[in-house]
């Protein structure tokens, strides 16, 4: 194994990403109308989630299948378990990012990066200004790239806190997005329909992406390192050694 990058899977990955952007259309599409039914094309308005007909479970539903979808595509991609998160996660970023790319394009919302949306439905609303989740979506991009894109030799592992610091940045990103909501929702369902958040935690915010980003960049210093990929070379060449050789 190397860690260089091999034709058939730049097919792969083109391939998700195509997938991924015609799916990008498909929710821009559907947000579009559910916000046009609604008079919501903006979101950030009061009473953001009105109750309308039985529209609240199956949105819920449709998200879910969504993200069903992502993974799937990531799955039937990849060769390995790291390929198929990788897989995954670039389909994911990149129907983020084109996702409000087609909206822009439909509707003209949203404005500018600062414009504020409704993330997701689960299990609260995710309220957030848009810069913040196409940032997340860059960064799976990039990670999703690099594991799905490069054969690792043994020597290249990944650390266990190093997906600690990225999981507590997801926390920490989760709580953010959702600050707003859990501080309403002694008040019930009805306080939490309709929260409008004031104020978005951008230093915390940044500092959760950081955490995320841990996986990333060591991965990248892993695929780089002048060092690592010598050390790499040296143990494929000894591993094929071990095997040509006559067994007594």
């Amino acid at each position: 194994m190397n860690t260089s990058l091999k034709n058939p899977d730049r097919c792969r990955w083109l391939a998700v990403v195509v997938f991924a952007i015609a799916m990008a259309w498909v929710e821009s599409a559907v947000v579009f109308y559910l916000r046009s039914m609604i008079d919501r094309i903006e979101p950030y308005q009061p009473n953001p989630l009105p109750i309308i007909g039985g529209f609240g479970p199956v949105e819920a539903v449709r998200e879910a299948a969504t993200m069903v979808m992502l993974f799937a595509v990531g799955a039937l991609a990849g060769r390995n378990w790291r390929a198929r998160l990788g897989y995954s996660a670039i389909a994911f970023g990149v129907w983020d990012i084109f996702y409000y790319v087609f909206l822009k394009m439909i509707c003209g919302w949203p404005h500018s990066l600062s414009d504020w949306d409704i993330l997701f439905l689960l299990p609260l609303p995710w309220w957030g200004p848009v810069w913040a989740p196409v940032a997340i979506a860059l960064l799976m991009i990039a990670w999703g790239t690099l594991a799905s894109q490069f054969e690792q030799a043994d020597t290249i592992r990944p650390l266990r806190r190093l997906w600690l610091l990225n999981f507590s940045g997801i926390v920490i990103a989760l709580y953010v997005f959702m600050e707003d909501c859990l501080h309403a929702r002694h008040g019930g369902v009805d306080a939490i329909r309709n929260v409008l958040p004031k104020h978005f935690s951008s230093m915390i915010f940044c500092l959760a992406l950081g955490l995320m980003a841990a996986p990333v960049m060591h991965l990248g210093w892993q695929i780089w390192s002048p060092a690592l990929k010598k050390n790499a070379t040296i143990a494929v060449e000894e591993r094929l050694s071990c095997q040509g050789s006559p067994q007594n």
